[in-house]
Parts: C-alpha cells; structure tokens; sequence
C-alpha cells in the first residue's frame, strides 16, 4: 500500500532492495535466533547480534549501521526491572494532578479572566513526569546536589498541580494562573520563568528549541564545575523534556554533538511523542519517532523508544510471523493520530485488519480491549523502565522517545484533534467525562454549579495518598521544581587588578577589545577570584587577542589534550585541559551564549557563582542570539556580555554582515543588560569593577533581584594610544553615562561634542579643529551609555507622571549639561538611534551624526567620510548649528565643506589600518 512506500525511507533497511539468494537458509538463521531468545532471553541474543556485526566488519562484510529499528520498545519486556512503587497509589494522586491541571486552566477562561493556559500537553505528559517525580528527579537537599530539571513550557499547569497537592501552593495560586499583576502575591506564571518566580522555577524553556540547548550546556558545565575542583556534580542528572514538534527547531538538534563528543551521561532528553505540532501531525505521511532515533543514534546518543504500554506484550509475543510488527512499522503518524480519534471498533478494522494473522489476533478481544491497548508514554512501569536505562548508562547521552497522545483522557473533543494545543476551556459534557475516566470524587451539582468554577480537589494533607507523594520527595531530596540563590560568598578583587587600566598604554597604540583583555588577565591572576572566571570565546581567540590566555587558563576540554599540538613550540600555543578554564565553543554562536547561561546562573543552579564573559563579533550577538540572551535574562543570568570588533566602519574589511551599528538598540530591549560603548580602558575598568560590585558585592538597600544584570560592553579592534586616567575623573558620570573629558581650552562660540566608543577620537580631533581653524569653543563628553541615560531619563519621566505637583527630579544627562550651553552633536560608529535616545532630555539644539544603512568594504577613513560620521563631519554639523543662531558667518559651514571636501570619500583622514579584521 502506499504508506509502506511512503515509510520505506525511515525503516533501518537492512533487506531492503537485496536479492535472498537461499530463502530457506535464511529462515534456518533466524529461526536459530528466535530459539535464542526462547530459552536464553533477549540480553543474550542481544551480545550475540553485536559479536556477528563485529566480526562482520572485521571480515569487510558491508552492514549498513542500523540507524532505525522496528517500531516498538527498545527494552524488551523480559528486561524490565520490577516497578518499585504502588502504581495504584501514584495512579490516584497523578489523575487529581490532570483534573487540577485542566481546571486551572479553564478556570482562567471565566468570562471575566479569559487569560489562557494549555490543557493537552500536560495531560498527554503526566505520565512522563509523574514516574520522574516519584522516583528519579532529586532535589536540593539530596546528597548528590540535585537534578536539574527543564520542564516542557506548556506542561507548566501540571507542575502547579502537583505543587498545589504537595501543599506548595494554594486554591488562591492556582486562580492567580496568568494573572501575575492583577493576583499579586497569588499569581503563577504562565510558562516556566525564573524572573517572575524566583523561588520556584529554575530554568525557561517555552522559546522553542533554547530549552534543549540550555538543557546540554548545562550537562556541560555541571562537568566543568566537576573537574575544575569548584563542586562535586558527579551524581547530577540533567533532564529535558521536550515536545517531538519542537524538535523541528534547528536549535533543538544543532547542538547534539557537543554531549556526545564530550561524554555527557549525566544528560537524558524525553521527547514526548504525541505526533502532533501546535496545528497538526509533526510527520504525517511518515514517523517523527523514527526519524529521531536515526538522528540522535546518528549524533552519537544512546536511544530508548517507549512505543506500546504492556497490554500489547503478549500480542507482540504471539506475532511469530511478524506481521503485527510489519503493520506497526508502516503505519504512518497520520493514521496513528486518527485512531486516537475513533474507536475500538475502528482500530481493529483499519490497524489490525490490515493482515489476516494481525486480525486473527485480536479476534477474542472486545472493541473496548482494543481500545484500552495503551501507547507506552502512559505505561508507568514502561517509563520506568526507560528512566532506570537512561540514569545507568556510561559513556553517551539518553534520548527516551515516549509515545503519548496529546490530551490523553481528556475526552473524544480534545484527544488527538489538531486543534487540541488552542483549547483552553472544556464543556460540561468534557468536565463530566473527564472527572469520570479520572474517577474524581466530584458530584454532577459541583459541577452544574458553575460551569466556569468546577471545584479542584484535593483530599486533605492527612490522606495515605498525600503522605505517600511526600514521602517520596523527602527521600529524594525536596521539591522539584526550586530555585535557591544562597551561594559560597564572593571575595571581590580590590585596586589592584585594575592599575593596568588606568595606567593607559604609554606611547603604545591598543584597541579598547585590547584593553578589556588587559583587565580580564589580571582579574584572572587574583588567587581567591580568578578562578571563578569562565571565558567564554566562538572560535576568535586570535582576532581578540585572548590566544594569550591559551597556555596558562587552558581550553576546558574533559579529554584533556591526546594529540601533538602543532604549535606545541610556539609561546601562544593551543593547549587544551580536563581543568582548562576557557570554554571554545567553536563556530557556535548559540551554544556560547548557551554556556554563558549556565555558568551565569552556576551561584542559583549549584551555589557557586561563575562569571561568565563572553566575547564575540558584535553583530554576531544580539543580532544572532538575541532570543537566548532574552531566556538568559529569565534565568536571571550574570556575567560579561563582550561585543568585540563593534562598530559599523571599525571592521573594515569584513564589510556588510560584519559591521555592527545598532547592537545597542537591540540590547536596549533587554531589561536585564546594562550596555556601555566605553572609549578608554580606564573606562572599562571602572565599569567591570562596579558590574562584579552589583553583582556579588556590597549591595546596601538594594534587593536580590537587583544583582540579576548581564553587563554588555562594545569594544573595537581600532588601536589608539589609551589615555591613563584623568586625575579628577568623574566616576559617578563614567557609570551611570556621561562625563565631560576635554573642556574647550579657547574662548568662542560654544557647542558641545557628544561621543561614545570609538568615536571619542573623533570628536577630540573635532574640538581642536573647530577651535584652530573656526574660533569654536567646543567642550567633548565621552558618553559611556546611551542607554543607561535614556533608562534614567524615562524613570525620571515616569516618577513625574505618577506624582503630579510634586518636584520633578530631573533625568542624571540633564543635570550633567545643565551649564552646557550651545548646540549639541552626538557621534557615534552606530546608527543614529543609538544617540537619539537622549534627545528628549536635553533642551540644547540637537543634531545626531550616524552610521545609517548597510556596511561595506572600506578603509576606515573612507567609510566614516561615506556616512558623515568623522571628524570634518563634526565640524560642519556644529558650524551648520552655529550659523543658524547667527553665532558664526553663515557661510562658514559651505566654506567647510569645501575646505575639508566633505562630499569626496577619498579626502576623509578620520581613523588608522591598524587592527585584526
């Protein structure tokens, strides 16, 4: 039929398109193995099939790797270990948790809430999570540390659930479902979200496809911490739970080769296999479940399939032709999904109907039998057995593939329909159905009393049933999900690590990423901080200039180095280390700021704080990742965000997927990141000593909250000579954003000259000109942070709307321009956005010059005269500003314009060739 034609691709194929030259012999062979496993079981026939294949390959005998096997349980039903729980018990309690779940749901549908919420996916998972909780998610207090749990975003109901049973969280709570502001104080969030509660929830993961990223790079550095001394993770398991549509996303499978290169048999996915996406199947013409058991044994993982619950063993023990198994493999999901749609009646019609041995099989069986033959993702003792495989296996990763179905008993409206994951609320009918297949102690006038308020339940803390959850949790460490933030105290480094920044760089030229590296280096030497420190680097130590760090910090890499480095004699050579501290992700944007997470977030996870800093190319961050760093932002991460090589005419070789002119714009959507553009290393320093502060150091008045920042720093690769640190700096100014660093030395005219990073040179260069060759008076702020200005600024602003009468306090750029009188022009290697976030607060003329449009290849003078960013740029803009308010001759900006050719790229003089690009 067509859909063994349409499946053939996804079976292993084995026999496929190959001649049986001797049928007879063939059936003699497996007719010796099926004896095998008679009388000496599958264990056996399994190290037998694996000695043939071994021999195979060493007698050159071609054997395609078995890739896919057939569509059931990859633990055979002889090999299960014996259930240790009362399934009865743990039945009860997990159908009150569905019932509650779906409740809570349809409660937050009232008419006057109309919030949403998911019923289906938790319905379909309970089973999943329940066997996880009773038995193998260990919490805080267990001896090992505790596991790390990434709960499926859209099963966040369930987890309420059973918060709710175990005393957790209250009937007020779980009517505060989605009402965060309006329920304060019994409000639950949507999805799993650190930031909104902090003491509950410990990782997000509803931003499809950053879940299974952040889930193995937190593997990763659970073995980091390990083998770098700092704790002892070797009994932590990390497990993510994932939907089988999500792994469409490139995110969800992009990373599977750094658990497996790097060993991680601490992580362990399940994918719940309802075989639906949000809108329909995931692969309805074929199976999801078999395309990720190639993919993942492809990447090098250990894969378990839990198809069919155990009322199917001894149908699949009477198939003694196969053909019950052949019909199991090429049926497609499609008619899978349908079936869990119909009934009993119709399964057997159109599943075992297909052969007449398969329809034999089922003769003596009602259509209510038929019916009740189980998918394995609901089997306890199925799951069970997966779980326990996946905890004991060395050496790979575990992927358990459960098949579910999506709002398993939720009733004939919900079960399997496409439209299953929109349904928010249940009719009577459904209410009544549903607290019937769950067997809820609930009356019809319970119900009848308020369609949109059925009662949860909960039978009181006294119950064998509640005790016997509690119990559980008790003995396997606490409550799962939580988040702690007590963590091993910080001891900050003092004034010291931060002399070379100030010193500036003599008569030297350096780039401000030269700078920052500077400073790195010696935060890293201090003996009692250093080592918290992990630098995170995608593959472009050397253009950082951080290959420095190669011999001393070492690549962390938990193999250690087995091969014969062929720099080995060079002073800056590759050395790679089991204690190595440098992450190198390689050419891996997304599993960086993945890494960068989990070490941020090391102080919560496991109560040793890291600090992450992480360096990349600028338009390689934000732009690139930007939905990562938001989760990182969630997950309440701190650490060094290091936009290198920043800047739209810096980079100029590179051209126009290289140059950067609006990452600060998108970082100013974060509420998390503190950007600076500093121009100086001095600047740097001050701003990474007060970024450790906030942090993890004093923080008087200030709440927990208040240290969950990511600092982001734009730095260049342009060399210049680093000025030392002026005398009398103006270190309020320098953090919060602004500060005068060159006042005009002539008397004139007056304007003022606003500039941030790299472009600070140019406005110097421009107050010189504009006093030599015009008589302007011109005094230079470095603005540290647009956006730290404009967040005060609107802070300001918003203090105002809401205390109408009282005294405005006035936005920290006002007050600092207050005596500045003149035009102003702001400069900046950015777009001009990125300056006009202040506009509203200076009541100055203002006048904004900016790198607008697409970059290119240029030299760097050529490109700043292009966008009028340079210095001669800056000149004219002021003249143009002065003429009009008649303060210079009106035709001094045209004279300019001639005399500096403005309009000629090839005239511009602003900037040098130096630097890696």
């Amino acid at each position: 039929m067509a859909a063994e034609e349409g499946t053939a691709d996804i079976l292993s194929g084995l026999t496929v398109g190959k001649p049986d030259g001797d049928p007879e012999e063939t059936a003699e062979w497996i007719e010796s193995l099926d004896q095998l496993i008679r009388t000496q079981g599958t264990e056996r026939a399994q190290y037998i099939m694996r000695s043939l294949l071994q021999r195979a390959g060493a007698q050159s005998v071609g054997v395609p790797m078995v890739t896919t096997t057939d569509y059931v349980n990859t633990i055979p039903a002889d090999q299960e270990p014996e259930f240790p729980g009362d399934e009865e018990i743990e039945r009860k309690y997990r159908a009150w948790m569905r019932w509650n779940a779906a409740v809570m749901v349809h409660r937050a549908q009232r008419p006057e809430i109309g919030a949403g919420g998911h019923i289906s996916t938790y319905a379909g998972a309970a089973t999943l999570y329940e066997v996880g909780f009773n038995h193998f998610f260990r919490g805080k207090d267990h001896p090992g540390g505790g596991d790390q749990v990434f709960f499926q975003g859209h099963a966040s109901p369930g987890m309420y659930a059973r918060a709710f049973l175990e005393g957790r969280l209250t009937e007020e709570d779980l009517d505060g479902f989605r009402q965060e502001k309006s329920q304060e104080g019994h409000a639950l969030s949507s999805y799993p979200h650190p930031r909104l509660m902090p003491e509950f929830w410990e990782f997000p993961t509803v931003s499809m496809g950053i879940g299974p990223m952040n889930a193995i790079y937190q593997a990763q550095s659970n073995r980091y911490l390990h083998n770098r001394g700092i704790k002892d993770t070797s009994d932590q398991q990390v497990w993510a739970f994932l939907g089988d549509g999500e792994m469409d996303e490139p995110e969800s499978r992009g990373l599977l080769q750094l658990a497996a290169n790097e060993n991680l048999d601490n992580l362990n996915f399940v994918i719940n296999c309802n075989l639906q996406r949000l809108d329909g199947p995931v692969r309805g013409n074929g199976k999801i479940m078999q395309e990720l058991e190639a993919f993942f044994r492809g990447a090098g993982w250990n894969v378990i399939k839990v198809v069919w619950g155990r009322e199917w063993d001894s149908l699949l023990e009477k198939d003694n032709d196969g053909a019950l198994v052949e019909i199991m493999n090429t049926t497609p999901d499609g008619d899978y999904q349908t079936f869990k749609t119909e009934s009993g009646g119709f399964v057997r019609d159109h599943f075992f109907g297909r052969s007449p041995a398969t329809k034999a099989m089922v003769a003596d069986m009602t259509d209510a039998q038929i019916w009740n033959l189980k998918r394995g993702g609901h089997d306890y003792r199925k799951v069970y057995a997966a779980y326990k495989a996946a905890t004991e296996f060395k050496g790979k990763p575990t992927v358990i593939l459960a098949k579910t179905v999506k709002g398993y008993g939720l009733g004939p409206h919900f079960e399997g329909r496409n439209a299953t994951h929109q349904m928010k609320k249940l009719t009577l009918e459904d209410l009544k159905a549903f607290r019937d297949h769950l067997r809820i102690p609930i009356t019809d006038e319970q119900i009848d009393n308020d369609l949109y308020n059925p009662p949860y339940y909960h039978p009181g803390p006294d119950a064998p049933e509640i005790k016997y959850l509690l119990e559980r949790r008790r003995e396997l460490g606490g409550f799962v999900p939580e988040r702690r933030t007590k963590h091993t105290p910080v001891a900050l480094p003092g004034e010291k690590a931060y002399e070379v920044a100030k010193r500036g760089s003599g008569k030297q030229q350096a780039a401000t990423t030269m700078a920052f590296v500077r400073v790195l280096k010696d935060l890293m030497r201090d003996k009692e901080f250093g080592n918290r420190i992990v630098p995170i680097i995608p593959d472009e130590a050397r253009t950082f200039g951080m290959d420095s760090f190669f011999p001393t910090a070492k690549i962390y890499n938990p193999k250690g180095q087995n091969y014969l480095s062929v720099d080995r004699d060079l002073v800056l050579a590759y050395k790679e280390s089991i204690q190595g501290q440098i992450l190198h992700a390689g050419i891996n944007e997304a599993g960086s700021v993945a890494a960068f997470t989990a070490a941020g977030t090391a102080y919560a996870t496991h109560g040793e704080p890291l600090i992450p800093v992480y360096v990349f190319y600028s338009m390689f961050g934000f732009q690139r990742t930007g939905d990562s760093i938001w989760a990182a932002a969630d997950q309440m991460t701190r650490g060094f965000i290091i936009g290198a090589t920043a800047g739209r005419t810096t980079l100029t070789g590179e051209g126009l997927q290289h140059a950067d002119g609006h990452s600060p714009l998108l970082a100013s959507t974060n509420p998390a990141v503190i950007t600076y553009d500093p121009a100086y290393g001095y600047e740097i320093g001050h701003i990474v000593r007060d970024g450790l502060r906030r942090m993890y150091g004093e923080n008087p008045g200030g709440s927990e909250s208040d240290r969950n920042l990511m600092y982001y720093l734009t730095v260049y690769n342009e060399p210049f000579v680093q000025p030392a640190e002026p005398e009398e700096l103006d270190v309020e100014g320098l953090l919060k954003g602004i500060y005068l660093l060159k006042p005009a030395k002539v008397d004139g005219p007056r304007t003022q000259l606003l500039a941030s990073g790299v472009a600070v040179p140019w406005a110097i260069e421009a107050q010189q000109i504009l006093a030599e060759d015009w008589g302007v008076s011109a005094d230079v702020w470095s603005v540290t942070s647009w956006n730290e200005l404009r967040r005060d600024g609107i802070a300001a602003e918003e203090e105002a709307f809401l205390n109408p009468g009282g005294e405005a306090r006035k936005p920290f750029v006002t007050q600092q321009l207050e005596g500045a009188t003149g035009p102003i022009v702001a400069v900046s290697d950015f777009m001009k956005a990125v300056p006009d976030q202040i506009r509203q607060f200076l009541p100055n003329e203002f006048a904004t010059l900016g790198a607008d449009g697409f970059g290119f290849s240029d030299t760097r003078a050529a490109a700043r005269r292009f966008f009028k960013i340079d210095s001669h740029s800056v000149v004219v803009r002021a003249l143009e500003m002065l003429a009009r308010r008649g303060e210079v001759d009106a035709n001094a900006p045209k004279d300019a314009i001639e005399k500096y050719s403005l309009l000629d790229v090839n005239a511009g003089t602003t900037g040098n060739t130096g630097g890696e690009s």
